[in-house]
């Protein structure tokens, strides 16, 4: 029998329509019958960890992670533990970092350590910690002469050893990396990843629906299955071609299902 995978919608897309519990409910319901079974936790507005277990249970939807502030972390530990637990779930993703946190290497080598302490005390609790990136962490500290260095994505996975990686494939392709080469690098630390696609609109680049821009996601799937992953999580940011969240999530959900998730 071949390998069951979960394939969530990142609510963050959603955050316009989640701003209470009644947009919750009918936003939960669409993500639903588009054909997500599952969901990690973001961008909702004042919801408690309990109302939104409870709703997203009424509407068939299983939430497998969330997105929590660093500053969360730092400003109430035992409060993110409960949330986490109260939702029901074993991964919490530090999504952004302020430029203000890291200047230079050794700024992000503190980070390093205060992740990987997280990552030790979480797990007591049955909870993996991840680390979500963007494109700044595609930067290179250690050039000399214009050669070498290396980037801070290496540096913090190299500096940490219980940090989990939830690699986001369209910063790293945005940051001019190859996504499948990330995926065979982290294996054994990429249970769940992020998909986001692509194009060029006006000669920018923009996000498209996963499939409808340029990453191979034949390709980076298969890596990523190679490489231990559970969880494929479809974030849309924007949507300057549908100019409609639910569409784009639409067309990625079609999509993924004819590539085989």
């Amino acid at each position: 029998m071949a390998k069951k995978y979960r394939v969530a919608a990142q609510m963050y897309g959603f955050r316009d329509f989640i701003k209470d519990p009644d947009g919750m409910k009918s936003t939960l319901k669409r993500v639903k019958k588009m054909g997500y079974d599952y969901a990690q936790i973001s961008g909702f507005g004042p919801i408690e960890a309990s109302e939104l277990k409870k709703i997203c249970d009424d509407a068939g939807v299983e939430p497998i992670g969330a997105h929590i502030a660093l500053k969360n972390f730092r400003e109430n530990e035992k409060k993110v533990i409960a949330d986490c637990h109260a939702y029901g779930i074993g991964y919490a993703a530090i999504p952004w970092l302020p430029s203000s946190e890291y200047k230079t290497p050794a700024d992000w080598r503190k980070l390093f350590k205060e992740f990987d302490a997280y990552a030790r005390r979480f797990a007591k609790e049955g909870i993996v910690v991840q680390y979500h990136n963007h494109a700044f962490e595609f930067e290179k500290f250690g050039i000399k002469n214009g050669k070498g260095g290396k980037t801070i994505l290496d540096m913090l996975y190299d500096g940490t050893k219980d940090l989990q990686a939830e690699i986001d494939f369209g910063w790293v392709a945005r940051g001019g990396y190859n996504p499948v080469l990330w995926a065979h690098k982290l294996k054994g630390r990429l249970d769940q990843v992020h998909l986001k696609d692509w194009g060029i609109v006006g000669g920018n680049p923009e996000f498209r629906a996963i499939g409808e821009g340029s990453l191979d996601w034949p390709a980076i799937i298969k890596a990523c299955k190679a490489s231990g992953t559970k969880d494929f999580i479809v974030e849309q940011d924007t949507c300057v071609v549908t100019k409609d969240p639910f569409r784009s999530y639409e067309i990625s959900r079609r999509n993924l299902l004819d590539m085989g998730l």
